[in-house]
């Protein structure tokens, strides 16, 4: 397994190295708002612009930024400075992520519990009321889109401007170095909002895969044995059903990993989602590159964490 996974390390390498060249390709063929233009203010001097163009290397072509930037990163693990403000990017990234992290992790507990849980009862008793009802409710828990969702959940249970004052309203967000406790109750809606369709997801996927499962041959056989039901379902059925809930968690926690942009944009997290989304609109090249490196690196990360735990989930991979 050690070669294995120093292969995929190697493979990450490259996959960084495609993604940065591609966001690069990408800034300087599509169309944009110039960043030397936004940075001299309004009506700028056209001496001025071409200065800070010079200043940002904006006047070089576009191979020879991307080398300087490289080689900066590769030696120096620098990102280089934000076009619109001049703050060190790999800064600045390093400021928000805890509040990404924060946000993602509490939501992947939320969603894991409760998707495994229900789809597990829902497979066990299937065509129950519980059964009825919690699919009823997953498939309108999918539709709702997730600002949609936000909003409406601030709209009924924020502090500030809630029918039901029960939760802390937008902009609300407290560090968990200042308050842990202030922290826990802050996140505890943005953690329900964005849980709630990946917990229903998982709960139809693991539903859909436990029921096929629990009418296998091995299943009958380990029934035969004598085994307890509960035994049977937790220590056979589970197991086999649960691959693909691995599988699209690590890339989805990878993905929220990169930054969750309409719930940090709803709730005024100040997390690497809306960094990524305020450059965007700014044209801030260096700040889009901070930000796409780091997403790409969690995904590929957890997608390896991902086959990673295959091997130990379910017994038929071996990785040599």
């Amino acid at each position: 397994m050690a070669k294995y996974i120093i292969r995929r390390l190697l493979w990450v390498i490259v996959l960084l190295f495609l993604v940065s060249l591609i966001t690069f390709v990408i800034f300087y063929l599509l169309p944009s708002a110039d960043p030397a233009t936004l940075r001299a203010g309004r009506q700028p001097n056209p001496a001025v612009v071409a200065q800070i163009r010079h200043n940002l290397g904006l006047d070089k072509p576009w191979y020879t930024q991307y080398f300087n930037y490289m080689k900066a990163l590769v030696l120096h693990f620098n990102f280089g400075y934000s076009y619109t403000n001049n703050v060190n990017v790999r800064t600045l990234i390093f400021d928000r992520l805890p509040a990404t992290i924060s946000l993602t992790v509490g939501a992947a507990i939320l969603f894991l519990v409760l998707g495994i849980g229900v789809g597990t009862i829902s497979a066990v008793r299937r065509r129950s009321k519980f059964d009825r009802a919690a699919m009823g409710t997953a498939l309108v828990a999918i539709s709702a889109p997730v600002y949609w969702l936000g909003l409406l959940a601030l709209f009924v249970f924020a502090k500030d401007i809630g029918k039901v004052p029960i939760f802390p309203g937008a902009s609300s967000y407290v560090p968990i170095s200042q308050s842990p406790t202030k922290w826990f109750t802050s996140l505890l809606l943005p953690w329900i909002v964005l849980a709630a369709s990946f917990a229903a997801i998982y709960a139809r996927l693991l539903r859909a895969n436990l029921i096929e499962v629990m009418s296998e041959d091995y299943i009958r056989t380990a029934r035969a044995k004598g085994l307890s039901e509960r035994r049977v379902i937790y220590h056979h059925g589970i197991r086999s059903a649960i691959t693909p809930i691995v599988t699209a968690a690590g890339l989805d926690i990878g993905v929220l990993l990169g930054g969750a942009i309409l719930t940090e944009t709803v709730f005024n997290i100040p997390g690497i989602g809306r960094l990524a989304y305020d450059s965007i609109l700014a044209g801030d090249l260096p700040m889009i590159q901070g930000t796409v490196l780091l997403g790409a690196f969690f995904i590929v990360i957890m997608n390896l964490v991902v086959d990673v735990a295959y091997a130990f989930i379910d017994p038929r991979v071996r990785y040599s």
